[in-house]
């Protein structure tokens, strides 16, 4: 059985969290909760780029959020 997160010819969706967390994950399988799609569908190294050209900080965002206020 082929892993679906590693299909280079599949089809992708982008997906952020609350905390503004990206994951790229397989069109066919159901949007997880809390998760909401920020790109596609669309080719896996699309996708892929998509995440590399927004997700610039991998820090989660009540992080961002409480190291401002220190």
């Amino acid at each position: 059985m082929t892993n679906p997160f590693e299909n280079a010819d599949g089809t992708y969706l982008v997906l952020t969290n609350a905390e503004g967390q990206y994951s790229l994950w397989p069109e066919h399988i159901d949007v997880p909760a809390g998760w909401t799609v920020a790109h596609g569908p669309d080719s896996r190294q699309a996708c892929l780029d998509h995440v590399d050209e927004h997700w610039a900080d991998m820090r989660p965002r009540s992080l961002v959020e409480q190291m401002g206020r220190s």
